[in-house]
């Protein structure tokens, strides 16, 4: 069965989370975007995890189910959406004579056995502060810590590029899978190549040939799950995910932003307002050009350090990928006006209704159709993506990049040409 999942995600729980990130809405946008399956998120924090309990029930899928359905969801895109038990550590810790701040995806069976590994890590930090908690521990023993529980789980470096709190992050990070989980290296299954990396840039890194690259979108508020997803062709089930992560027999693909979109893809000082490109900031001798200060090192820059191939070279077992712009900031710049406007989700929910769930519109469904329901601008928008056609101004020290697919005056020939014909 084909299904698409997103399995990081945060809690009304965690910081600077929206409060509409509930189970419920949750399930209603992730019906909406066509994602079948979902990480819970948080479940280390005990009122999120109470939540779990009370609102979900295990199926024969051996994923989770809400016991009372959602409402409002289009006819056509509405489908059972599952849950699978998730959390994200932030681990800070000494190791080798640095301090190492590691972010873990963690994934478990059972909220049964995520009631056992909480018990475990409460022993070492408070999960109550956050649904994201801080620890004290390494990344190699959370590893073994959930390998003492099950061998059914799973540990994948989250966002494993980022600058400063992940696996190969430039200021707190390993310069290797080896180095950060030694002996239980070949444990690791998966990383997740983040927002600021795409996978031919994880390609470069021959060490990354023996996990998968999985994507997320580690998002703090509904409209966003989704942004960053993966494509699986497999059992629908947790045995299913579980082969398809630890064999890669059963993941199809992932889906990917931009990876210019990302808040860290370049190097820079945001203060400044300088982005530079690697050979920019080897030039600037790592020093902001304006103030001096310290530049903070950027996922492309991280990457041609640690890799061992050239650009463009494809391992063998590589997956196919696709890059997209979510379907409301398409639709944005087609009506030349912002995201959370009531004329673009007036049209995004418009095209859903007629067309069916946001990946399928923007991957599957002809442009034609689209053209028929949403305009021709909207159509074309779409042809650009799919074509990867955009103009990106690269993110850097934690801003966004900024994405465009038309020029100033284009919009007004696209609607000349279709009123002509």
């Amino acid at each position: 069965m084909r299904f698409i999942a997103d399995l990081h995600i945060h809690s009304p729980y965690s910081r600077a989370t929206s409060k509409d990130m509930t189970l419920e809405g949750i399930a209603y946008w992730a019906q909406l975007k066509g994602l079948r399956l979902m990480g819970t998120g948080d479940f280390t924090h005990p009122e999120w995890y109470r939540r779990l309990e009370e609102s979900l029930e295990m199926d024969d899928t051996g994923f989770y189910r809400l016991r009372e359905p959602v409402d409002g969801v289009p006819d056509i895109c509405r489908a059972e959406v599952r849950f699978v038990p998730t959390a994200e550590l932030s681990c800070i810790y000494s190791k080798g004579g640095r301090t190492r701040k590691i972010h873990l995806l963690v994934v478990m069976p059972t909220l049964e056995d995520a009631a056992l590994y909480n018990s475990r890590l409460s022993r070492i930090g408070n999960l109550s502060a956050d649904g994201r908690p801080v620890l004290g521990l390494d990344a190699k023993e959370a590893l073994r810590m959930m390998l003492d529980i099950t061998d059914r789980g799973l540990i994948i470096p989250a966002h494993a590029w980022t600058p400063h709190f992940s696996l190969f992050g430039a200021f707190s990070g390993f310069d290797s899978l080896r180095e950060c989980f030694e002996e239980l290296s070949d444990r690791v299954y998966a990383i997740e190549t983040g927002l600021s990396s795409d996978p031919p840039m994880n390609w470069r890194v021959s060490e990354l040939d023996t996990v998968r690259l999985v994507s997320n979108s580690d998002a703090h508020s509904p409209s966003r799950i989704g942004r960053e997803a993966n494509v699986f062709d497999t059992e629908f089930s947790y045995d299913g995910l579980l082969r398809a992560i630890r064999e890669g027999k059963g993941l199809e693909a992932t889906i990917e932003f931009f990876p210019e979109e990302g808040k860290y893809h370049f190097d820079g000082h945001r203060g400044c307002g300088v982005c530079l490109s690697p050979e920019q900031t080897v030039r600037y001798n790592y020093r902001c050009p304006v103030c001096g200060g310290e530049l903070t090192i950027g996922v492309m820059h991280r990457v041609i350090r640690l890799a061992d191939r050239s650009d463009g070279q494809r391992p063998p077992q590589a997956k196919p990928y696709y890059s997209v712009v979510p379907l409301q900031e398409v639709l944005a710049e087609a009506l030349k006006t912002g995201v959370n406007t009531k004329r673009v989700q007036d049209l995004y929910m418009k095209l859903l209704s007629e067309l069916g769930p946001e990946f399928s519109i923007l991957l599957e469904v002809p442009v034609e159709e689209i053209e028929a329901v949403g305009g021709d601008v909207v159509a074309e928008g779409v042809r650009r993506v799919r074509e990867g056609r955009v103009n990106i101004r690269p993110g850097f020290d934690g801003q966004y990049g900024r994405v465009s697919i038309f020029e100033q005056s284009e919009i007004s020939e696209i609607r000349g040409q279709g009123l002509l014909f």
